[in-house]
């Protein structure tokens, strides 16, 4: 059964930094595309980083400038790297990727539980 399990959300004031991770467990073959969405209250989801195997990234322009994307293929592993960041930010993010899971024939969509950020001072 795969999993993604995300750490690293908390609280922090205004202008300060908070890391993401989110870990892929379970028997993969392969993972194509990464990525991060939050969630504000009242609001719809929304992209807020991806990055693709190769390692080709693209942001919401809403963050462009402040965050970073990372990935280590060894590891299955997505990164977020949050800095100068503002109350606008607060919600849940939350990980996803595209993967091909042992006994499947083709990609799916998996998605983790999802870890709060609050911006706050």
């Amino acid at each position: 059964q795969v999993q993604l399990v995300e750490s690293g959300g908390g609280l922090v004031q205004p202008g300060g930094s908070l890391s993401l991770s989110c870990a892929a467990s379970g028997i993969i073959f392969s993972i194509n595309a990464m990525g991060w969405y939050r969630q504000a209250p009242g609001k719809e989801r929304e992209l807020v980083a991806g990055i693709r195997s190769g390692g080709s990234t693209n942001y919401a322009d809403s963050v462009k400038g402040r965050f970073t994307i990372s990935r280590d293929n060894a590891k299955n592993t997505v990164y977020l790297q949050m800095n100068s960041l503002k109350p606008e930010d607060t919600a849940v993010y939350y990980c996803n990727a595209d993967l091909l899971q042992h006994g499947s024939t083709s990609y799916r969509t998996y998605w983790g539980q999802g870890t709060q950020v609050t911006v706050s001072s």
